[in-house]
């Protein structure tokens, strides 16, 4: 899917995150709330994360205007154990609860070591690495992991039961660059199924079946009651599954297929679940040699031999660090699509369009 030959427009961060903001204010969201939803999806453009950017706004907003997200969610953080914390997210906005969600996840580990965070009653939440880089930036080891709706077999099914479920893992570092991992359970996230879908592309072959259980490149046949494979066959499988199980079974959201699709389930909630865990780096040494210990590890692995075709060795993480620096200085790219898609939810909400310079 050739994304750069129809960027349409750049726009600069800032400005993108006060338009989107402005948007879900229309839409009744508070503005902290609003403001919040339109920086999760901002920095995952900012990190070349498009498929969980701004692409989301249409759908979100949709979800906000029927009545299927809490506008005002009463968040409910009841702490269960000495380093835990159960939170119900009332059905707000996933950014919203994530947000809070992680916040108390880091008050946990700096007061005792170690914060766990169930979370329930949550929403679709992004990009899963934003809640890991909040921990980072608080100087904590975070981890995050999520179910989601229907989209993955069982190993020998052929029919969706078990979430893409993106799990994300941040580590600080000291001069080297932090580890900051964030994979889905299929090798194609699910975002790039719909954006093909939208630009009538199709999908790399061997990633999915049609709904007879046939494989498809088709996205349409895909969305259309087919299925998306894990990564690594029955490795990839069994992961989907401790996914529901740390999202929806041990956070009491719902599991075992009943997480509502945010594309396409309009008639309830998704009670989608996630569970974050913060530890300190310095729980068994002190800080400055934990990072030395990261930086020596990042520097051994970076000086091995180098396969055909690679010029460096890079951290998980590294790759959207250095686009998220490139684009917070040159703007952020859309395609026509998306651009064209904003400024038509900014005519009904009654908002200015987006002011953006025209790709060359």
């Amino acid at each position: 899917m050739s994304e750069q030959a129809s960027v349409a427009a750049v726009v600069e961060a800032g400005m993108l995150r006060r338009f989107v903001g402005d948007l879900f204010v229309a839409a009744g969201l508070p503005e902290e709330g609003a403001m919040q939803v339109a920086a999760c999806l901002v920095r995952a453009n900012l990190r070349g994360v498009d498929t969980h950017g701004v692409f989301r706004v249409p759908t979100y907003l949709k979800r906000i205007r029927q009545g299927l997200n809490n506008r005002h969610p009463n968040i409910v953080v009841s702490q269960v154990a000495h380093a835990a914390s159960q939170v119900d997210g009332d059905n707000g906005m996933g950014a919203v609860v994530g947000t809070r969600a992680m916040a108390e996840a880091i008050r946990l580990a700096c007061e005792t070591g170690t914060g766990v965070v169930a979370i329930k009653h949550s929403n679709h939440y992004g990009m899963a690495a934003y809640y890991v880089l909040q921990a980072l930036e608080a100087g904590l080891i975070g981890m995050a992991f999520t179910n989601a709706s229907p989209a993955s077999p069982p190993w020998g099914g052929r029919k969706p039961f078990f979430g893409t479920s993106p799990l994300a893992f941040a580590v600080p570092a000291g001069e080297q660059p932090p580890f900051v991992l964030d994979m889905a359970m299929s090798v194609l996230a699910r975002g790039n199924v719909y954006v093909a879908a939208q630009r009538g592309e199709m999908i790399p072959p061997g990633l999915a079946l049609d709904s007879s259980g046939r494989p498809t490149t088709d996205p349409r046949a895909l969305i259309d009651g087919g299925t998306m494979l894990p990564f690594g066959g029955v490795k990839g499988a069994g992961l989907s599954m401790l996914m529901d199980i740390l999202g929806g079974v041990f956070s009491g959201a719902s599991f075992g297929g009943e997480v509502g699709n945010p594309h396409a389930t309009f008639d309830r909630p998704q009670n989608v679940g996630h569970l974050f865990i913060c530890l300190r780096p310095d729980l068994y040494m002190p800080l400055d040699t934990f990072k030395a210990r990261m930086d020596e590890l990042i520097v051994r692995m970076k000086a091995q031999p180098r396969a055909e075709g690679f010029d460096e060795i890079l951290v998980p993480g590294e790759r959207e660090a250095r686009r998220e620096r490139e684009r917070r200085a040159s703007g952020i790219p859309l395609t026509a699509d998306v651009f064209d898609k904003l400024n038509q939810e900014a005519g009904a909400s009654g908002i200015a369009p987006i002011e953006a310079r025209r790709a060359a």
